[in-house]
């Protein structure tokens, strides 16, 4: 089987979507799974193309121990076909990604990110942009949440034999 492929997408790619993919990148490596599950991210507006993630968001994962790193990007019709999921953070940017989803061939799924959390009554990962340092850290709690369900998903999608279980 191939490599899993995964696009976590938030609007702007600089607080909730790159936030998952360094929880998700230290998660995976953590599990001893590094190189075995492809990781991004980006965003379905290009206003941040380039730019780093939020300081506020990367001193919120850097206290918690993940190492910050990446640039943002804009979603492309184009990764569609390279993602088996994209996971978008809220309601909005699912709704962009499945106007923009090719109708034949595309081999991604868009499945909300809060469908892999644990806490019961999850309908979206919330904005934390224009508010303070608590929505930080509720978007960390909620991201480290469903990526550690993202991980037991694709842990239980994959034969033993090519992602062994720890």
């Amino acid at each position: 089987m191939k490599k899993p492929e995964v696009l976590f997408v938030c609007m702007g790619n600089i607080c909730r979507s790159p936030a998952a993919e360094i929880v998700f990148r230290k998660v995976v490596a953590d599990a001893g799974l590094e190189g075995r599950i492809g990781i991004d991210s980006a965003g379905t507006i290009g206003y941040h193309a380039g730019d780093p993630p939020d300081r506020r968001l990367a001193a919120t994962l850097r206290a918690r121990g993940y190492p910050v790193a990446g640039r943002a990007r804009q979603v492309t019709r184009a990764d569609f076909g390279c993602f088996d999921l994209i996971l978008p953070m809220d309601e909005d940017n699912e709704a962009v990604l499945r106007r923009m989803a090719p109708r034949n061939g595309a081999r991604a799924r868009v499945v909300p990110f809060v469908t892999f959390c644990s806490e019961l009554g999850v309908r979206h990962v919330p904005d934390p942009y224009y508010g303070g340092a608590d929505g930080f850290e509720r978007v960390a709690d909620l991201v480290e949440d469903g990526c550690r369900g993202l991980l037991a998903h694709l842990r239980g999608a994959l034969a033993d034999e090519v992602m062994p279980r720890n």
